[in-house]
């Protein structure tokens, strides 16, 4: 492998989280906060360490291989999460370092679970800044930075697959820095289109941009001790709306800027992420319609709810550990399915389902017609082999690390209802779960020990496994390619 290069890319990353730290650096000293400075250390760490990695590891061969993909993302993150943690543990806000990498990791994958137990007192530029970690996690911050820098290496479609969730992962134009750079594009575009709406419906500016980021990045990061149950009901469905937006494929927004309206509407996966959350609004709709006796707020109240939860973002109007238990259960259902590839939403993905249901249906009508040939499609394309035996690979995979991780999850003192729940919240990318982690709680009382396997769950869960695994493996760092 070819380390130089490895580490090289990984110090231009902590250099542009220095630049993106300045952002609530400036926001702390335009509230005239204490813990401006704090984003000044952290800056100024990130700047000598990046700027070190540089220097001893320049290198003219700049050709990433998967090895090197898989390893840069994967080794970018956790330092991402360990530099983006101080300037909470050294403002004093978070005092224990490893609480404030939960909260940072949590925030960079978009996941939301949280250790603050009275988030109203946080400096506003550390509010700031978690809601940030949203963004820049949502569509990748190894994406913003070839999207941003010149001589990006052909291979970097490597990085992509590494960071860009979903089973496929295709370059939109012939070059990936390009492709890049037509998804932030896309990304902030909508973003600003959420921020003026929500400002326009009387929520404050530095709320609307911290909601913005939370929705964008599908993250759902608030500001406030009830999420987004204070605030009115227009507010509450705009949000609801640009959590299903981000949750769509980014590939969609794509074809319609350029007008292929035909092929959007084709889209299977787009389809049945649809049916799902209409399906999921309904039922639930109907089955907690007796604890507020109003259509309206039912119906908004299911809409935020459900997709909030498909979409991984973790927002609340509603405490929905309190609702009945199909409810319940049809939320944990969704926390499982995820939001469709290419979005910045986490989970297992709609597209996967679609593809192991056909895969499932064509195995069926093989064993009746043992000599019939079914071909399975997906977005009127015939699948490769290879493709379909990578989503079964990644279920088998999925699950046995959902096991390990909830095994290792029930050392710690918590029932089984909440520990379950929070590995599924925490590895995909959801937030909050039911019981003693469900969304009036938080994750506080959990041990040093569960919060570090929480924090390896968030990881795994946004990039998608393989990444981990590879970087941990010991082949994975030697020379040969």
């Amino acid at each position: 492998m070819n380390h130089k290069m490895v580490f090289g890319t990984v110090g231009k990353i902590v250099l542009v989280e220095a630049l993106m730290l300045l952002i609530p650096c400036f926001i702390s000293f335009y509230y005239k906060e204490v813990c401006a400075w704090s984003f000044l250390l952290a800056v100024l760490i990130a700047v000598v360490l990046g700027t070190v990695l540089m220097a001893v590891c320049r290198t003219n061969n700049d050709v990433i291989y998967a090895k090197e993909g898989f390893t840069t993302v994967t080794l970018s993150w956790i330092l991402l999460s360990l530099i983006g943690a101080l300037p909470f543990t050294i403002s004093g806000e978070i005092p224990h370092y490893i609480d404030a990498v939960f909260e940072t990791v949590s925030g960079f994958t978009t996941t939301g679970a949280s250790i603050l137990t009275d988030v109203e007192a946080m400096s506003k530029g550390l509010l700031f800044w978690r809601s940030l970690t949203h963004w820049i996690g949502g569509m990748g911050v190894l994406v913003f930075v070839m999207a941003i820098l010149p001589n990006v290496s052909k291979r970097s479609i490597h990085i992509m697959r590494a960071e860009v969730p979903g089973p496929v992962v295709g370059k939109l134009v012939p070059k990936i820095r390009d492709t890049a750079k037509i998804l932030y594009l896309i990304y902030i575009a909508m973003t600003v289109i959420e921020v003026v709406l929500l400002y326009a419906g009387g929520m404050p500016f530095f709320d609307s941009l911290v909601h913005s980021f939370g929705t964008a990045g599908t993250g759902g990061f608030g500001i406030k001790a009830d999420s987004i149950g204070s605030y009115n009901s227009y507010l509450q469905w705009v949000i609801t709306i640009f959590m299903l937006l981000f949750g769509v494929n980014f590939n969609i927004y794509y074809l319609l800027l350029i007008r292929k309206f035909k092929s959007v509407v084709k889209s299977t996966e787009m389809w049945v992420y649809f049916g799902i959350v209409a399906v999921a609004i309904a039922t639930i709709a109907f089955n907690i319609y007796p604890l507020y006796g109003d259509v309206s707020d039912t119906i908004r109240h299911s809409a935020f709810q459900v997709s909030s939860i498909i979409t991984t973002t973790g927002y609340a109007t509603q405490d929905f550990n309190l609702w009945p238990s199909f409810s319940k259960a049809i939320l944990f259902c969704l926390m499982l399915v995820g939001a469709c590839a290419g979005s910045t939403g986490g989970g297992f993905k709609v597209s996967r389902l679609v593809i192991l249901v056909k895969k499932i249906y064509s195995e069926i009508k093989r064993l009746v017609h043992p000599r019939s040939v079914k071909v399975v499609t997906f977005e009127g394309k015939r699948l490769e082999e290879q493709t379909i035996t990578g989503v079964c690979v990644y279920l088998a995979v999925y699950i046995i690390c959902f096991v390990l991780l909830f095994l290792a999850l029930s050392i710690d003192r918590f029932d089984f209802e909440t520990n379950f729940s929070a590995v599924a919240a925490c590895f995909n990318n959801i937030g909050p779960g039911f019981a003693a982690v469900g969304p009036a709680a938080n994750y506080a009382e959990y041990s040093i020990f569960s919060k570090i396997i929480l924090s390896i769950a968030m990881l795994l869960g946004r990039l998608e496994i393989f990444p981990l695994i590879i970087f941990a493996m010991p082949a994975t760092w030697s020379k040969a390619k």
